[in-house]
């Protein structure tokens, strides 16, 4: 078995794009995927990939197109939700594994739900970190008017040019602050925030996270059906964002899933409760 003890870095040409990941664990383990939400990069997981590795996972974590150190595709239709599926897929595909254990938190987990509903031969088991199947979200919001309300920065990104000179005014502060105010104190140390912030200056990148959003307006298909692969959802309970009611929807999508919630934790669980998590997640993934 070659193994990887210590998580290392690289770029993978993925359908004409380069994704630059973080790696570890045996080569010949269980392929599995971590996918990052808004505003982070691979270092979502600077917790959870040692652990995971140590397990026996094939462990890659990648900053997903628009972040970090991969490609930034122009226009808002290169980050349409399937395009987005499409890089796991291709990603997988690069790495010579016609099959993956797929975990998603915030935006990774809308594309791990979308990789799930549109791929399920390929993924062996699906693991989501509060993040709702994207077809339940915006009925859900209809009828509580409470996540409505919660939910109000999306449309203030769909306008053009204002949202970027906001995030990046006083070395992306309103970022920095998204994180420090909606987690528990200390979450993300100084460290934290000037490596995102290296991150957000990179020529484009705003305007690539933005579009993330901004592609949430184009047609999209619904799932097929039910998420067929086996689903744990895993919800800090004090997200600011996004009630924990959009558990349950979720699971209702599910031909099999079970849900698990931190009653203390906040949208960032996977920070503020690694220990937990781990365990969680190699329970479920290296069974």
């Amino acid at each position: 078995m070659t193994t990887s003890p210590e998580p290392a870095t690289r770029r993978i040409p993925v359908r004409g794009l380069t994704l630059h990941v973080t790696e570890a664990g045996p080569a010949d383990g269980p392929l599995t995927v971590l996918l990052h939400g808004f505003p982070e990069t691979c270092r979502s997981w600077k917790r959870q990939i040692g652990p995971l590795a140590a397990a026996g996972l094939h462990v890659v974590a990648p900053d997903q197109r628009g972040y970090g150190e991969s490609s930034r595709p122009e226009g808002v239709s290169a980050y349409h939700l399937d395009r987005l599926a499409d890089d796991v897929i291709g990603l997988s595909d690069a790495l010579g594994s016609d099959r993956l254990r797929l975990v998603g938190h915030d935006w990774g987990g809308l594309v791990a739900w979308q990789v799930a509903a549109r791929f399920p031969e390929r993924i062996d088991r699906l693991a989501i970190l509060n993040a709702p199947h994207p077809d339940v979200f915006g009925a859900y919001a209809r009828r509580h008017p409470s996540q409505a309300l919660r939910s109000f920065y999306v449309g203030f990104f769909q306008l053009p040019g204002l949202p970027e000179a906001l995030l990046r005014a006083g070395d992306c502060a309103a970022l920095k602050r998204a994180l420090t105010a909606s987690s528990r104190p200390g979450t993300f140390g100084p460290d934290d925030l000037a490596a995102y912030a290296a991150t957000w200056r990179r020529p484009g990148a705003i305007t690539a996270m933005l579009n993330w959003y901004r592609a949430l307006r184009l047609p999209r298909d619904p799932a097929p059906g039910p998420i067929r692969p086996p689903v744990l959802v895993l919800w800090g309970e004090r997200d600011t964002a996004l009630e924990r009611g959009l558990a349950v929807e979720s699971l209702r999508l599910c031909a099999q899933g079970a849900v698990r919630y931190f009653p203390q934790a906040t949208h960032w669980l996977q920070h503020e409760e690694p220990e937990a998590v781990n365990a969680a997640l190699i329970g479920f993934l290296a069974a």
